[in-house]
């Protein structure tokens, strides 16, 4: 029998949950959002590198610097440059709003609820999760091609299928990717500890392969394709802002994993280890494989599973698929099943666990990329491709979600002076109202902005570099109103 009142402990640097038969009871708690137990917050500063060394290795890292360049008008060098600058920039919502869930072992929406409130804390977090399950289903889909590589490689009958391959590879994929979350947090991080080196290798591998191939010079001597008397500065800053709000959803719900660090220090340490030098190397070897693949292969891809798919080779084409789908899933389960599993959760933690949130994903991620799957299928037409969905994407969905940062970093380290009430946090009528005004009003203030440059014209600064202004604006706005 349980202990019939929740109490909290501090235990070294962390503060630590026991859950009486009053939270037990809770319609906001379950197990699978509960604060981790001190016990198991053991993640250490190279379990945190490698979860990032396991996201940031992914087909569209690899595809970044083409973006910048096709979609951003800057050069090979200038788009480099841009994203190991984005990458330093993030490292501070990320290394922040890491701290309260290392503190208090709470997840991303469990954090949210101080900021908006018990109930208010679900828009921000299913505002994240919708963009999760987009890009779950692009990496699925990516990952479905790789399968059908792969089995290509060894069966003319399997390569006949085509595009039907390709879906069948999907759900695949799908259902391994599934499988490996519902079994939990350790076996990501053994998953993520097993990826990182094998992916690191690969990429060496690749540099070798195409350097002969192709001019290192060259290709980073590559002019930019804006206008030759436009200036820098502003294709710049747009390229930023979207190179940073490639992992502005993890700014919001890095919690999800710097709850099971096992110091303040190892979620430091190991972010700064593992993001900004991986992205930025990976990027680079996208550029030089890119170059590098019409004298490769015959023609120029950007796509590194199709690039490899082309290798005259069965078996190295087969090596290469495995280890590009254990990357793919190393991605994806970290970046875009963990956030939204837990989101699902919190909007009623009594009726939806881990699993049911894990489906849940699943199934939204297999709707919002059903267009591409019909048109694999053969049975729609359509001109939008992925890149350009992504690229417009990025800019997009970064002016929602950076006020979202910049409230939970003011909320914790100004307004809350690193201090929360851990029970209140899991019941109604405690110390955080169901909706906390200032962090709506923080929130859409910045959207509003947003909408209204994107309508009118007007404004437009602020919607180029939406992560910036919302962000600032967003913790300016929230911390006036909350010093009362």
């Amino acid at each position: 029998m349980g202990n019939a009142h929740s109490r909290t402990i501090e235990v070294g640097e962390f503060v630590e949950l026991e859950a009486g038969d009053d939270l037990l009871a809770s319609p906001r708690y379950n197990d699978d959002i509960a604060p981790t137990k001190a016990k198991d917050r053991t993640w250490s500063r190279w379990n945190v590198a490698s979860l990032w060394v396991g996201m940031a290795i992914c087909v569209p890292t690899y595809t970044l610097g083409g973006v910048l360049t096709a979609y951003f008008g800057l050069s090979v060098a200038e788009a480099l440059w841009t994203i190991l600058i984005a990458n330093i920039v993030v490292l501070i919502p990320l290394t922040l709003n890491a701290f309260p869930g290392t503190r208090y072992g709470i997840p991303c929406p469990v954090v949210l609820r101080a900021s908006f409130g018990i109930i208010g804390s679900n828009v921000p977090a299913l505002i994240r999760a919708i963009v999760a399950c987009g890009w779950f289903g692009v990496q699925t889909l990516f990952g479905g091609i790789a399968i059908h590589l792969m089995f290509s490689a060894v069966s003319e009958n399997w390569a006949a299928l085509g595009g039907t391959g390709e879906v069948i590879g999907f759900f695949i994929f799908w259902v391994a990717n599934v499988t490996i979350v519902i079994r939990g947090a350790d076996s990501i991080k053994l998953l993520e500890a097993l990826a990182a080196p094998l992916l690191l290798a690969v990429a060496v591998g690749l540099i070798f392969w195409a350097l002969p191939q192709v001019s290192l010079s060259e290709v980073l001597s590559t002019a930019a394709s804006r206008p030759a008397d436009a200036p820098f500065f502003g294709y710049f800053m747009a390229a930023l802002t979207a190179m940073v709000g490639f992992w502005a959803t993890l700014s919001l719900n890095i919690p999800d994993f710097s709850r099971f660090a096992e110091s303040q220090k190892s979620q430091i340490v190991g972010q700064i280890i593992g993001l900004p030098l991986t992205m930025f190397l990976f990027s680079g070897l996208g550029v030089l494989l890119t170059a590098a693949s019409a004298g490769l292969v015959g023609e120029t891809i950007s796509d590194p599973i199709n690039l490899i798919g082309r290798i005259d080779s069965p078996f190295w084409v087969v090596i290469s698929m495995l280890i590009i789908i254990l990357a793919t899933i190393s991605t994806n389960t970290a970046a875009n099943v963990v956030s939204p599993t837990n989101s699902f959760q919190n909007i009623a933690p009594r009726f939806i666990d881990e699993t049911k949130g894990v489906l849940l994903t699943g199934v939204i991620g297999i709707a919002l990329m059903s267009w591409e799957l019909l048109k694999k299928l053969g049975w729609l037409k359509s001109d939008v491709s992925l890149e350009s969905l992504y690229s417009n994407w990025l800019i997009g969905y970064s002016s929602l979600l950076g006020p979202i940062a910049g409230i939970m970093v003011v909320d914790y380290f100004l307004v809350r002076k690193q201090r929360y009430d851990l029970l209140s946090l899991y019941r109604d009528g405690g110390s955080y109202p169901a909706w906390h005004v200032p962090g709506f009003v923080a929130f859409l203030l910045p959207v509003a902005l947003t909408l209204v440059a994107l309508t009118t014209g007007h404004l437009s600064w602020f919607y180029d570099y939406g992560w910036f202004t919302g962000s600032l604006l967003g913790g300016v706005i929230y911390y006036l109103m909350s010093r009362g």
